[in-house]
């Protein structure tokens, strides 16, 4: 659906008859011609709210409602947290075989070592739940929920360097410009609330601030979807939302009539140039006045019982930590919020990641267990999908100095770990198999456009079907590739 079309469908039968002399007439021609043309075209039926999607989605039963993502921004060491290589003990301080490589590109950081020497994890693992699944000492936590867990090994992808990467996996593609899975979803599901966005992006601080790589807005943007699709970010400091909150001397009253003149205004103009934005604009505007009831109600966990709060952690109660990020997910899906993103920067540990990695993980591993035990005692695991991980992974082969105590890694885009739970994907689940580095795949890959076919699978959409034609071609967020993965799913 490009922009004409959208503008097409908020308009009056009265204006359609208006504007169309010999409409009706180069419509019958054409149906006589190419009956095939004037099939069922799915329409927006947000076109005016933002709110209720297309007619035509779901395309079958979802068995998920919602998605909360939990993206781990600078690719998390998957040879540390998930993927057990207990041989690699043997091989310590040896060069990665030829072999194994077999001329793969690497990043320009470890392209001018002499030698590429292999880096063992100094972590224990061990295995739990009822199916044995190896997780890392790191995450005692998230052990504790494994059988509630899908645990993908073998996700890979083609980019190798972070914001193509972060790009590719939250788009479809490397280059800027795509929709945003969130607004994807908002655009095919909409809202299941009126007062709160489909799409909700939360950013966590580390140690009081962010740091590693840049986020940048189109991350969570709508490329060539209407602007009612963006993703809003929460503030964790100040209002929630920038310009929410009314003006000195401005009351609620006043505020509605001003909202109420100026839909009149952009009404005008829409009648005059029949601008689509200027739909979005009216929509985005009455969103705002809405939020502002709801958000205050939203970010206000004095109401959470105690029990609850002790499960997130201690940091629960700072606003803008990964825990009371996590905690908020949880009352946004509560609200109805479709897609709710949560960042968290700060795994691009290319040295010293021994030490990192524990700061990292004693960070998110507590509250990524209670988000699932939170979900899971509130009967919403059932139809919410949780999907945890990062961009890449990282080599088993050392960046920089190498001591028994210390590494570094670098950027590997050959696999990596993500795990994912509820609505729609099979608990107690190990999928796919690496080789014995961790560095490629032996059994069962899934693509990053794989990885997002299956969310919209459990979200009951055919990922071939939800498409928006833009400049002469339908796009979709899986481009023109991906595969459901079928062994994970319930």
């Amino acid at each position: 659906m490009n922009p004409l079309r959208e503008a097409e469908l908020v308009e009056t039968r009265r204006h359609f008859f208006a504007r169309t002399a010999t409409g009706i007439g180069t419509a019958a021609l054409g149906s006589l011609l190419n009956p095939n043309l004037f099939g069922a075209t799915p329409g927006d039926r947000s076109a005016g709210t933002g709110i209720t999607g297309l007619q035509s989605l779901p395309h079958f039963a979802p068995k998920a409602k919602r998605v909360i993502y939990l993206f781990m921004s600078g690719a998390p060491s998957q040879i540390d947290m998930w993927d057990y290589k207990p041989k690699m003990n043997e091989w310590f301080d040896k060069d990665l075989p030829d072999s194994v490589r077999n001329g793969q590109r690497i990043t320009t950081m470890t392209s001018g070592q002499k030698r590429f020497p292999i880096a063992p994890s100094t972590f224990k693992f061990n295995r739990h739940g009822d199916h044995g699944a190896w997780v890392s000492e790191l995450l005692p936590h998230t052990a504790g929920m494994v059988d509630d867990l899908a645990v993908i090994k073998t996700i890979n992808t083609e980019a190798i360097n972070h914001d193509p990467a972060i790009t590719y996996i939250q788009t479809g593609s490397q280059l800027p410009g795509r929709p945003s899975t969130g607004a994807w979803m908002s655009y095919g599901l909409g809202s299941m609330n009126q007062n709160l966005p489909a799409f909700v992006v939360l950013h966590s601080t580390v140690n009081g601030g962010f740091g590693g790589q840049a986020l940048y807005a189109r991350l969570w943007g709508t490329g060539f979807l209407s602007t009612r699709h963006q993703g809003v970010s929460l503030r964790s400091t100040g209002d929630p939302v920038l310009y929410l909150s009314n003006p000195d001397g401005m009351s609620p009253q006043m505020r509605r009539r001003m909202l109420d003149e100026l839909a009149k205004l952009n009404a005008q103009r829409y009648d005059e140039v029949g601008d689509p934005e200027i739909q979005s604009r009216i929509a985005q505007y009455e969103m705002a006045y809405r939020m502002q009831t709801s958000v205050p109600e939203l970010t206000d966990i004095s109401g959470e019982s105690e029990h609850v709060l002790k499960m997130y952690g201690d940091e629960v109660k700072k606003p803008g930590t990964f825990a009371a990020n996590c905690l908020l997910a949880r009352r946004l899906a509560e609200r109805g919020v479709r897609f709710t993103q949560v960042f968290i920067r700060q795994w691009d540990q290319h040295g010293n990641l021994p030490n990192d990695i524990r700061r990292q993980c004693g960070i998110i591993d507590q509250p990524c267990a209670a988000l699932l035990r939170d979900l899971k005692q509130r009967g919403m695991l059932d139809d919410t999908l949780v999907v945890w991980g990062g961009e890449f992974g990282r080599t088993v082969y050392c960046q920089g100095g190498l001591t028994k105590t210390n590494y570094g890694r670098d950027h590997h885009p050959r696999c990596y770990t993500k795990w994912m739970a509820g609505g729609g994907i099979r608990p107690g689940v190990v999928y796919g198999e690496t080789d014995d580095f961790s560095y490629n795949v032996i059994k069962d890959p899934v693509h990053i456009h794989d990885l997002n076919a299956t969310i919209l699978n459990c979200l009951g959409i055919d990922h071939e079907r939800l498409t928006f034609r833009h400049q002469g071609r339908d796009f979709r967020l899986t481009d023109i590739h991906g595969k459901m993965v079928k062994g994970i799913l319930a």
